[in-house]
């Protein structure tokens, strides 16, 4: 059985999963001086703050260092009244490797205005 890569973001000020928010996912190719990132895929969370499919699965999910990226930025600035004008955290980025390609390796965001977290789930 393959792997494949999930994710999903919880808004911690709020107290509610983070619906909408845009994740892009980049492969990191460092092998050389240079690094080099290719965008595999772009994609908005759903209701529950999850995505409707896996990031990467069967052929898409192989061994290597990959980036997620939240754009927290836009959906923070949809809770203006509570927000500052400016948004403190706008794109985070999470940079992980990836060793085995059976596992199932989920990275959740936990985001508020002003910090976040994250962590290998299950």
């Amino acid at each position: 059985m393959l792997g494949k890569l999930t994710t999903h973001v919880l808004d911690t000020a709020h107290g509610c999963p983070g619906k909408g928010i845009t994740i892009e996912v980049w492969q990191i190719n460092n092998e050389s001086e240079l690094e080099k990132k290719t965008l595999l895929k772009t994609t908005v969370t759903n209701d529950d703050g999850r995505t409707d499919e896996p990031l990467l699965v069967n052929g898409e999910f192989s061994t290597g260092v990959y980036e997620l990226v939240f754009q927290v930025g836009d959906y923070f600035a949809t809770w203006k009244k509570k927000s500052p004008e400016i948004v403190f955290l706008d794109y985070i980025p999470i940079r992980f490797g990836i060793a085995d390609i059976n596992a199932h390796y989920h990275v959740p965001l936990l985001v508020s205005p002003w910090s976040y977290t994250t962590y290998r789930g299950s």
